[in-house]
C-alpha cells in the first residue's frame, strides 16, 4: 500500500507531501489543475521515463519519494537484491527518483543507490496503473492475451514462462538446422579440410617446448667435435701442461703463506688467490665429467635434424612459428570436434523435432488452462458491463489458431456485443466511444480484482460516461477498495461521492506569476 508521496519541483508542483489511507481515494479538480501530474510523479518514482522537462521551471532538480508498505513478494525481491531495510522499518519501502535540469537521473531504494530498471521491477509488485487511454491499448490483440494471462494462477503463469523458454530453445536449434542445411556443402568441405589438417599434426605429434629442446640438442650434437676439443684444451691448460695453471697457482699460494708469516698484511692477497685455486680445481672436476658424457653421435644427430626438418616444414605449411605447432594442433582439433558435433544432420533434425514436440505439448496444456480462465473472465466482465447500463451486453473471448510463438499456439481476442440481439464482434470494431470506455472500465475492474497488486490506480478511466453509469462506476471502485488500496483521478461527482478519502487539486499563480498546483484534503 502507498503510505506517503512527497513531490518537489515537478512540472507545476512546487512542494506537496501526501499521506494515503487504505480503501478508495479520489483526486478531483478542474481541467489542467494537475490531477494526472500526481500520477505521473508516482510513475516516475516507480521507474517511468523522465527527462529535464519534468523539472519545474527555475528549479535545479525534481525529487519524488514514495513510501509503501511492503507485500511479501516485494520483501523477497528486496532480500534477493540486497536492498532490504534493517530490522526496524523492514516492512516499509522507500522509492526515490531525482532528475536534474540537465536530464541526469538518480534512483534509490531504501536510501541505497539503484537502477531505474530496479525501480520498475520492484514497482510491479506494488502498483498497477490503469490510464485514461486504456481503451486504446485494448484495441491491440497482445493486450488481450496479457490481461487473460494475468488471471492465471502462479502455476499456470510458470507454465506460460516455460512455453516461452521451450519456444526459444526450439527456434535456436531450428535456425542452426536451417543454416546447416543451407551451408551443408561448405560445412562438408570445412570438415574434410580440418580432418586432413588434424591428421597431419596428429602424425607429427608436436609437444609444448619441443622446438626449443630439439634445437638445443641439435646445436650440441652438431658441434660435438669442437666442444670435445675445446674442453680437452681447457683441461690441459689447467692441469696437464708443463706448467699448468693449477700448479702455478698452488705454488703462488705456498709462497704467499710464507710471506704472511713475515707480514700479516699480505693475508688479504692470499684470501683472494686461494679461492681461485679452489675454483680451478672444481673446473677440472667439471671438465672431466663433461668429457665423460659428451660423445660424437652421428646417428642421433641425423634423427634430430630429421625432427627439426619435419617441425619446420609443418610450420611453413600451417603458417605458424615452429614453437606454436602444439597450440595450432589443439585449436584445429577443437574446431573439428565442434563441427563433428553438429554435422550429423539427421541427429540435428531429430533434436529439433523433439524440442518442437515438447513445446507443443506445453503450449496445448497452456491453451486448455487459458480456455478455462476465459470462461470465468467472460462471465465476470459480462456482469460488469450490465452493471454499467449495457443491458443485454455480452463479453466473450475467442481463440484463433496462429503460428507457434513464445506466447503459445493461439491468438486471444476479446469479443463484445453492446446490446441484446447484437452479434459478438471484435472489440476493435466497437463503433461507439462511450461503449468502448465502459467495456474497458469493466475489463479493468474485473482483471484488477484478480490481481495481487496492493495498490490500484485509475487515471480518468471514467471519461466518456456520466449519469447513473458514473454512480455504478463509483460503487465498483469502492468495492475494489474493500480489500486493497484504490486511487482514482476523476472529474465525476458521482464517482467522488463514493470515496473513503477525497483530495482536491487546484492551480493558482504564485508571487512571481508562475502557475503552481496545490492539494487539499476534503
Amino acid at each position: 500500500m502507498l503510505r506517503t508521496l512527497a513531490i518537489h519541483d515537478f512540472v507545476i508542483v512546487d512542494k506537496i507531501e501526501l499521506e494515503f489511507v487504505p480503501g478508495f481515494t479520489v483526486f478531483t479538480g478542474e481541467t489542467g489543475a494537475g490531477k494526472s501530474i500526481l500520477i505521473d510523479a508516482l510513475t516516475l518514482a516507480l521507474g517511468g521515463r523522465g527527462d529535464a522537462s519534468m523539472v519545474r521551471e527555475g528549479a535545479a532538480k525534481t525529487d519524488i519519494c514514495a513510501e509503501f508498505l511492503a507485500p511479501p513478494q516485494a520483501r523477497a525481491w528486496l532480500q534477493e537484491h540486497e536492498l532490504a531495510q534493517e530490522e526496524e522499518g523492514a516492512d516499509v519501502i522507500m522509492m526515490r527518483r531525482v532528475i536534474d535540469n540537465a536530464g541526469r537521473s538518480k534512483a534509490f531504494i531504501n536510501g541505497i543507490s539503484a537502477t531505474v530498471a530496479q525501480l520498475r521491477e520492484l514497482g510491479e509488485f506494488l502498483v498497477d496503473i490503469h490510464g485514461q487511454h486504456m481503451h486504446q491499448s485494448l484495441l491491440k490483440l497482445d493486450a488481450h492475451r496479457g490481461l487473460l494471462d494475468n488471471q492465471l494462477d502462479s502455476n499456470a503463469q510458470e507454465l506460460a514462462q516455460k512455453v516461452a523458454s521451450s519456444y526459444k530453445s526450439w527456434q535456436v536449434l531450428a535456425r542452426q538446422l536451417a543454416e546447416f542445411e543451407a551451408n551443408a556443402k561448405n560445412v562438408l568441405q570445412e570438415r574434410e579440410r580440418l580432418q586432413w589438417q588434424v591428421g597431419e599434426l596428429e602424425k607429427l605429434a608436436p609437444k609444448a617446448g619441443e622446438w626449443a629442446e630439439v634445437s638445443q640438442e641439435h646445436s650440441r650434437l652438431s658441434h660435438a667435435a669442437s666442444l670435445i676439443d675445446g674442453a680437452q684444451q681447457a683441461l690441459h691448460l689447467i692441469s696437464e701442461a708443463e706448467q699448468p695453471m693449477l700448479s702455478q697457482l698452488s705454488s703462488l699460494n705456498q709462497r704467499l703463506a710464507k710471506l704472511v708469516d713475515v707480514d700479516p698484511q699480505l693475508q688479504q692477497v692470499l684470501e683472494c688467490t686461494e679461492p681461485a685455486r679452489i675454483q680451478l680445481q672444481e673446473a677440472v672436476y667439471a671438465l672431466n665429467d663433461y668429457l665423460g658424457r659428451v660423445e660424437l653421435d652421428p646417428q642421433r644427430l641425423q634423427e634430430v635434424e630429421a625432427r627439426l626438418d619435419a617441425l619446420h616444414s609443418a610450420a611453413r605449411k600451417f603458417r605458424v612459428a615452429p614453437e606454436d605447432l602444439p597450440q595450432e594442433y589443439e585449436q584445429l582439433s577443437n574446431q573439428l570436434k565442434q563441427i563433428l558435433d553438429v554435422s550429423d544432420i539427421d541427429a540435428l533434425r531429430a533434436q529439433v523435432e523433439k524440442l518442437k514436440a515438447a513445446y507443443l505439448q506445453e503450449a496445448q496444456k497452456l491453451s486448455k488452462i487459458r480456455h478455462q480462465a476465459a470462461q470465468a473472465l467472460a462471465l465476470a466482465v459480462t456482469q460488469a458491463m450490465q452493471d454499467l447500463s449495457m443491458s443485454g451486453g455480452k463479453f466473450d473471448i475467442a481463440f484463433n489458431p496462429c503460428e507457434p510463438s513464445s506466447h503459445g499456439i493461439e491468438q486471444v481476442e476479446f469479443l463484445v456485443a453492446g446490446h441484446a440481439g447484437v452479434a459478438l464482434r471484435p472489440l476493435a470494431k466497437v463503433a461507439s466511444g462511450g461503449e468502448l470506455a465502459r467495456i474497458a472500465l469493466a475489463i479493468s475492474v474485473i482483471t484488477s480484482s484478480a490481481a495481487s497488486t496492493p495498490t490500484l490506480i485509475f487515471d480518468e478511466v471514467d471519461s466518456g460516461i456520466g449519469g447513473g453509469v458514473a454512480e455504478v462506476v463509483g460503487r465498483l471502485l469502492k468495492r475494489l477498495g474493500q480489500d486493497r488500496q484504490v486511487l482514482c483521478v476523476t472529474h465525476l461527482p458521482q464517482v467522488a461521492s463514493q470515496a473513503n478519502a477525497h483530495l482536491q487539486v487546484a492551480k493558482a499563480a504564485s508571487e512571481n506569476g508562475k502557475t503552481i498546483s496545490s492539494i487539499h484534503v476534503l
